[in-house]
């Protein structure tokens, strides 16, 4: 029950980074190992149609994300999915498993991924605004790995992944901080 709990806040996370390798990751365990098994209508989630919709869609927030312009306008886009995502996470991991309410789950879920995007989303501008945009890509790659290691962990070793979650979050806040900070600093500057 518990490893269940703590898959899902381990899938549920990341999606906050990007909401598609925590959902492709979970399709490709449900297919090919034995770590989860997917029931009701979350099992069509490891369909053939649904895994390579994933890719398709994975492949295009990969590449819309390193645009420095464009990763500002695919983070509104994704404030819907990635939560959205969190939400299916949750819910899809802890079903069979746990007594608690899918809309409790639901929401967690929610709460997990929203926290982590609106740290990316609010953060990534003062990334552009800082290093002119040049620093950008290398930042979406590294939320990558993190999003791909953190799922493949939630998968496997869910406890590390929750301290991984944690970790996660408090630097996400971290960073909060120091955008809202820079972007104070930037608005009360005196005009010249």
């Amino acid at each position: 029950m518990e490893q269940a709990l703590l898959m899902g806040l381990g899938l549920a996370g990341p999606a906050g980074l990007n909401a598609y390798i925590p959902l492709l990751t979970l399709a490709l365990a449900d297919r090919i190992t034995d770590r989860i098994t997917l029931s009701g209508p979350f099992a069509s989630l490891s369909s053939t149609p649904v895994i390579l919709l994933l890719v398709i869609l994975l492949t295009i927030e990969i590449v819309v994300d390193k645009v420095p312009g464009a990763d500002h306008v695919n983070d509104l886009i994704q404030t819907f999915i990635r939560p959205a995502a969190g939400a299916i996470l949750m819910v899809a991991t802890t079903t069979s498993f746990v007594d608690l309410s899918p809309v409790l789950m639901a929401i967690v879920g929610i709460l997990a991924a929203g926290t982590v995007h609106a740290a990316k989303a609010t953060s990534r501008p003062a990334v552009t605004v800082g290093t002119g945009g040049v620093f950008n890509p290398l930042v979406s790659m590294g939320e990558d790995m993190l999003a791909t290691v953190m799922s493949v962990t939630a998968i496997f070793l869910p406890f590390l992944a929750v301290i991984f979650l944690i970790i996660l979050v408090a630097v996400a806040v971290w960073m909060f901080r120091k955008a809202k900070s820079a972007i104070r600093k930037t608005t009360s500057r005196p005009p010249l």
